[in-house]
């Protein structure tokens, strides 16, 4: 067990919550308690997780002095009042994406989290697969040399069926967007990432295919189905979508999302285009990487510690043919955040997805519906 003085709350405690609590746990980073959407649901998982504190509100876990950072892991239109919450008591903060429903809560949010000396993050953790940093390390050094184009997706199948069901699928709780929002930001803030390029414009499709959709009386947890009586309930954020995109270099790309597309779990996928060579990854099959070539032999590399650069290193544990998966990537963010946090020099540049990263993509959100309602290019600032 670490001995550090960073004790995490962990608030939420559906599909996400005990993702970080394990996380924290490998790492070796006490978790003091969780806090549920009730009483019931704090104690039936500080019992199935084994955390001593129960708390029965977010007032009571910021009044706690042994609380030193608050994951958020709550549903979407929950985490700007939170995040206000959580930085106005001078908590470190990691939250969930997205950040907040829109680009006035997100601005917010970065203006305040400037005011404290606190640290946040948004928790893409798609970056930290570890091929993908080491992408990004060969992307800056030059070994694709100058990026031509950028095509991917993001598929998943769990709300294939009309009687599939979430919170995730209204509107007034995950935002005016489901599909771009839940995952195609995991895409976009990867990409950008990667490159260290910035989309610029967007130029977007977005679809529904159940505009009902049938409601268990009870409630669903993500990626789980439900038995019993059905109530309908009207549709309005997008099941699947196809995006152009133009980035600040000059470079274009396109990016397909859906919760759609049968026998496809969580299947991210990229490949980037260069003038000297192509790459490819996907990340259901995270360790190996597609390396593309003209005049010689393209090739499949697989994870391996010792050929990957010296920055990537800390961020895999396994030896190669030791697989490492989702959960080592929130390991890893995790592992970036605290040790920021314990270094103390809160001026020092951020290597973990920030509040600006979580507001960046919300604008990129809007920009995407608003280019599918007016059906034209939208241009960011």
């Amino acid at each position: 067990m670490s001995e550090s003085h960073l004790f995490a709350v962990v608030v939420g405690t559906g599909f996400i919550g005990p993702v970080h609590i394990e996380a924290l746990r490998r790492l070796g980073r006490p978790v003091l308690g969780v806090l549920g959407s009730s009483l019931e649901r704090s104690r039936q998982a500080a019992m199935q997780y084994n955390v001593s504190r129960v708390y029965e509100s977010l007032e009571q876990v910021l009044a706690d002095p042994m609380c030193s950072v608050v994951h958020l892991t709550s549903p979407n239109h929950l985490h700007f009042a939170q995040c206000q919450q959580v930085l106005a008591a001078g908590k470190h903060l990691i939250c969930e994406k997205p950040l907040a429903l829109n680009t006035h809560q997100t601005s917010e949010l970065v203006r305040l989290a400037a005011q404290h000396q606190v640290v946040t993050a948004v928790n893409y953790n798609v970056r930290y697969y570890p091929l993908n940093l080491e992408v990004r390390s060969r992307l800056h050094a030059g070994h694709l040399g100058r990026i031509y184009h950028i095509s991917g997706s993001y598929v998943q199948d769990w709300l294939l069926r009309d009687h599939d069901f979430n919170w995730r699928v209204l509107a007034d709780q995950s935002g005016p967007s489901r599909a771009v929002a839940d995952i195609g930001t995991h895409w976009l803030d990867l990409i950008q990432f990667l490159t260290g390029l910035r989309v610029t414009a967007v130029c977007a499709d977005l679809g529904i295919v159940h505009p009902v959709r049938y409601r268990p009386a009870g409630s669903v947890e993500t990626f789980q189905s439900a038995q019993g009586e059905r109530i309908p309930v009207t549709v309005e954020t997008e099941d699947y979508g196809s995006i152009l995109l133009r980035f600040d270099s000059g470079a274009t790309g396109c990016l397909t999302v859906s919760q759609v597309t049968a026998g496809r779990k969580n299947c991210l996928r990229y490949e980037i285009a260069g003038s000297e060579a192509a790459v490819a990854w996907n990340s259901e099959r995270p360790e190996e990487l597609w390396w593309g070539r003209r005049e010689q032999p393209s090739s499949l590399w697989l994870r391996d510690p010792t050929q990957l650069a010296d920055a990537v290193r800390p961020f895999t544990n396994y030896p190669a043919g030791h697989a490492e998966g989702f959960n080592d990537t929130f390991k890893q963010l995790f592992r970036a955040v605290y040790d920021y946090i314990e270094a103390g020099n809160y001026s020092a540049p951020r290597t973990f997805p920030t509040f600006e990263d979580g507001h960046r993509e919300v604008q990129l959100v809007e920009a995407i519906v608003q280019s599918h309602r007016e059906r034209r290019w939208v241009e960011l600032i």
